[in-house]
């Protein structure tokens, strides 16, 4: 019996057989095996009257949005097909990042407090063979899933939304006037928000079972037994590149003990390890990362799971009416795991965006897609995606990645915090990647080069573009700001598409840090 069988089998519910069940979808993905559903279908028929303003399918995350646009005034459905409940994991973020729950009015400021179950600082960044950096206040709070989804469901509640429980999304059929969604009995909408994730039917129906560009997988625990430690790590490696993957590591203080993470980036190649594996390699290491023996530790739940990533992304919907938010858009970085982090970071312009949508009916397939634009910040990451990845049958020096991160590290630290900060909240600035790579060539050539045959001349071409679009992106968000005025003298569906606009230019160069 592995040490993974072992300690999985121990825990409460089938969490071996969820391990499996995961790592049965990522076969598929690597194998191209996985089945496409067909669940949204188009007719040109009138739906006639509705009975919702929004469906959000996915309660998890959709919640966030759901409460925002209730208060707003709007009719508002929400779909789970479990009970609405937050894990019991810690969600990890920011305390500025939090504020926008004061800004929509979901939360008083007493009941943020309530919702933040750890606070630590500082936090370490090493690589193997280099030195450590530390960071304060950056992912330092561990939010309480249960008491803020469990708030947020009682506010949504009391101002009229409703929630359907144990509510399967089986389809949608979208009409010249609205959408049927086939959920609870049928529900008729003028918009329908999918929040079902990464692994939502609706994406899976659109992007034909095409491969992702780049997975992270991740598997970790939460345990008790570790030496003394109110410090966390944000990603540190201490280990050479082993299985054609470089380690990356992450822990946190927790309520219940200390998490602790691996994650690695990949491709989908067929070779590619199972999460079984990786849990096996994870409690391996564990001992020499954290300092303590793993049959010492008691273990209170375990981790796992896969981010796939798409250069294609935001996803662009083939239907008007249908909006994806949060890791079903794919609009996250690939380099970060998306989820709470990436849907509270645009939550205000969401709820601004939907909202207006829907004042102006702007739910044309076109006048949606501006709220999911294309961000030159995120599309730039791909490289760093690559950069810190090996291919299947790559031979890179065993430390390649290490010391480069050191080296770009070790620039961004002289630079300081303006350029270090938002860039660990994945927030990528045209001023503090171009000091950064201009310095890092400059002090430590030897480390850039050999980047290029790793990542490849197409790959470095087209970040190019992307490269010049956030300079260009940043030049514009100001100048659009400039023009506010004379935008408020036109009429209401122009404004809509100008405000979209500026918010890509904003979003885009990382102007909202």
């Amino acid at each position: 019996m592995s040490q993974t069988e072992q300690i999985l089998s121990q825990l409460p519910g089938d969490v071996l057989g969820r391990l499996r069940s995961a790592d049965k979808t990522w076969q598929a993905l690597r194998e191209d095996t996985a089945p496409i559903p067909l669940v949204v279908k188009e007719s040109k028929e009138p739906l006639g009257t509705v009975d919702w303003d929004v469906v959000i399918c996915g309660g998890t995350l959709g919640i966030l949005i759901g409460a925002a646009l209730q208060k707003r005034g709007w009719r508002v459905a929400l779909i789970e097909r479990g009970i609405l409940r937050g894990r019991e994991q810690e969600w990890n973020i920011s305390r500025k990042e939090l504020e926008v729950f004061l800004e929509l009015g979901l939360l008083e400021a007493e009941e943020l407090e309530q919702a933040i179950a750890t606070e630590y600082n500082p936090a370490r960044i090493s690589f193997h063979q280099g030195p450590d950096f530390w960071v304060r206040d950056v992912l330092n709070i561990g939010v309480d899933p249960i008491f803020l989804l469990d708030t947020l469901k009682l506010k949504f509640l009391e101002a009229g939304g409703q929630l359907f429980e144990k509510a399967a999304f089986n389809g949608a059929a979208v009409h010249p006037d609205g959408v049927f969604v086939e959920a609870a009995g049928g529900l008729k909408t003028r918009l329908l928000i999918d929040a079902m994730g990464h692994f939502s039917p609706i994406i899976q129906q659109v992007r034909q079972g095409e491969k992702p560009d780049g997975v992270c997988l991740v598997v970790g625990s939460c345990a008790q037994g570790f030496p003394q430690n109110e410090t966390g790590d944000l990603i540190v490696s201490f280990t050479p590149i082993q299985n054609q993957c470089q380690y990356f590591w992450e822990a946190f203080p927790a309520r219940d003990g200390r998490t602790t993470y691996l994650f690695t980036y990949l491709d989908a190649h067929p070779e590619r390890p199972s999460l079984e594996f990786l849990f096996e390699e994870y409690l391996r290491l564990l001992p020499e990362y954290q300092g303590v023996d793993v049959s010492q530790l008691d273990f209170k739940r375990v981790l796992f799971g896969f981010f796939p990533a798409y250069r294609d992304s935001p996803i662009r919907m083939p239907w008007s009416r249908i909006l994806p938010v949060g890791d079903s858009s794919g609009s996250q970085s690939p380099v970060s795991f998306g989820g709470f982090g990436s849907m509270v970071r645009h939550l205000r312009r969401f709820t601004q965006g939907i909202h207006e949508a829907l004042e102006n009916d702007a739910l044309t397939r076109n006048a949606l897609a501006q709220l999911q634009p294309y961000q030159p910040n995120i599309a730039v990451t791909w490289l760093f995606q690559r950069a810190m990845s090996v291919g299947i049958d790559q031979q890179l020096s065993p430390n390649q990645i290490n010391q480069l991160l050191t080296g770009v590290f070790q620039a961004m630290e002289q630079l300081g915090d303006d350029v270090l900060r938002p860039f660990l909240q994945d927030v990528v600035q045209f001023s503090g990647l171009s000091k950064t790579l201009w310095l890092t060539s400059l002090t430590k050539p030897g480390l850039v080069l050999p980047v290029i045959p790793q990542v490849g001349l197409p790959t470095l071409l087209n970040w190019s573009v992307h490269y010049f679009n956030l300079g260009l992106y940043s030049g514009l968000y100001p100048l659009g700001q400039f023009m506010s005025d004379v935008i408020k003298t036109l009429p209401p569906i122009s404004q809509y598409y100008y405000r979209r606009w500026l918010e890509a230019w904003r979003y885009g160069s990382g102007g909202d840090y």
